[in-house]
């Protein structure tokens, strides 16, 4: 296998903590083909004037996280701009407070470019002002290192204006007015200015009072705007270049957590405004995603189809089942790996350790089975085990035998201590079913 070590290192590190790693994910990829290809549709409509919803419904543990992973390293590459967050008690999507507020300031702080991993929002508007200086100065004939020219600067942020002022959604002309700001402390060395058009932009002004005072606009970006802005944004990055804007929710079992009704279906009723938004053409070249756990879609008394409005809009295709799945409606409840998906991605995680590392342990195909049989045959793990907990697993093994040359790597990869163990089991528990055999291979 080729990788690079900063991938290898990557995902030996993040699965061995339980975690999805954020880059390499295409070595890791099994089991997803078909969700795959669903998304790269998607991704080839927001490209074209479209925007997309997307819920992605798993238990924990099935690859909810892992698909949004994926999905941005996916749009970075198709020269999408992209953002993601989590949902916490502390960030929502709507609340009276500063809880809706802090979402649109994490997105804004984790913005990424192809280029620009994290913290991309700088990155995004010198490109753009660079662009605006190189297109104008030759429309109108003077170079572009010609901007000590109050007048050349001028027809520069006219420029820019108008360009600006084609964004249609709430809070346009004050976002166009900040980046002029953000133009004039460019150009100026003018930190200040600079940064108090990024604060505007990340939505961390408190005050309208401050930002007047700063920057001469009159509105900031609240709990109540933060989506247009975001609409704007979306727009914004259209002009500069970029194929579109992905959001990528995660954790949205902590909108399902929330104990107040009302607060709870606000926060429903905004997940509503955002799907018709973008299934009616009222937002453009914008891809959406939540990731949460099937109470979050299904309850009925606190998760989303308590809202009406949503149950009716996010119900599964009735005609679907496991073998014909329908990737175009709003929700795609991700399977589990099946044995077969995990033995094939033990295999190839003990390709990356053995790259990672320099080492050469040589598990045979049956020693990855008997491993897998032992962790699959305890009691419990039909209904409690998660892949997440046997690649970690995996890799511990792994980690075992690679520092401990003389640990006999039978007491974990061979049959014999496996039959012990089972005989053991069975003398306790003579009513486990489905129990998991080398067979089913």
């Amino acid at each position: 296998m080729k990788i690079k070590r900063k991938e290898s290192s990557a995902i030996i590190n993040a699965l061995n903590a339980g975690v999805v790693p954020r880059i390499g994910l295409h070595h890791i990829l099994v089991g997803r083909d078909q969700e795959v290809q669903s998304f790269l549709k998607d991704l080839k409509e927001v490209e074209e004037g479209s925007s997309k919803v997307k819920f992605w419904i798993g238990n924990y543990g099935s690859g909810k996280s892992f698909m949004l992973h994926l999905m941005r390293n996916v749009a970075l590459e198709k020269n999408f701009v992209v953002a993601d967050m989590d949902f916490s008690p502390e960030k929502r999507l709507s609340s009276s407070g500063k809880r809706a507020v802090a979402t649109y300031t994490e997105l804004m702080n984790n913005l990424s470019i192809k280029t620009k991993q994290d913290n991309a929002l700088v990155t995004i508007l010198d490109k753009w002002i660079n662009q605006i200086i190189m297109k104008t100065s030759q429309k109108y004939g003077f170079s572009p290192t010609e901007l000590d020219n109050l007048e050349n600067q001028k027809i520069i942020k006219n420029t820019i204006m108008e360009t600006l002022n084609q964004l249609s959604d709430v809070g346009g002309f004050d976002f166009g007015v900040v980046i002029s700001k953000y133009f004039d402390g460019y150009i100026n060395n003018d930190d200040f200015k600079t940064k108090s058009a990024l604060k505007w932009l990340r939505g961390e002004y408190a005050t309208k009072t401050e930002a007047r005072e700063d920057l001469g606009v009159r509105k900031i970006i609240d709990s109540d705007n933060y989506y247009d802005m975001l609409k704007n944004f979306s727009d914004f990055v259209i002009q500069i270049g970029y194929s579109g804007l992905m959001l990528n929710f995660d954790e949205a079992v902590n909108l399902f957590k929330i104990t107040h009704t009302q607060s709870r279906e606000r926060n429903y009723e905004k997940i509503l405004t955002i799907f018709n938004d973008c299934l009616q053409g009222k937002s453009s070249h914008l891809h959406i995603n939540f990731a949460g756990t099937k109470e979050f879609l299904e309850d009925e008394r606190r998760g989303l189809y308590s809202y009406n409005a949503l149950k009716t809009r996010l119900q599964t295709n009735p005609f679907e089942n496991k073998e014909s799945r329908d990737f175009s409606q709003p929700v795609i409840k991700l399977a589990p790996l099946d044995h077969n998906e995990i033995f094939v991605l033990l295999q190839k995680l003990l390709q990356i350790f053995n790259s990672h590392h320099k080492s050469n342990i040589d598990l045979t195909q049956e020693e990855i089975k008997n491993f897998m049989e032992d962790i699959y045959n305890r009691p419990g793990a039909n209904e409690l085990l998660t892949p997440r907990d046997v690649i970690r697993d995996f890799l511990h093994a792994l980690n075992i035998i690679r520092q401990n040359p003389e640990y006999n790597r039978n007491t974990i990869f061979s049959k014999v201590a496996q039959d012990q163990d089972e005989d053991e089991v069975e003398d306790n528990d003579d009513n486990i079913e489905d129990r998991f055999t080398v067979e089913e291979f």
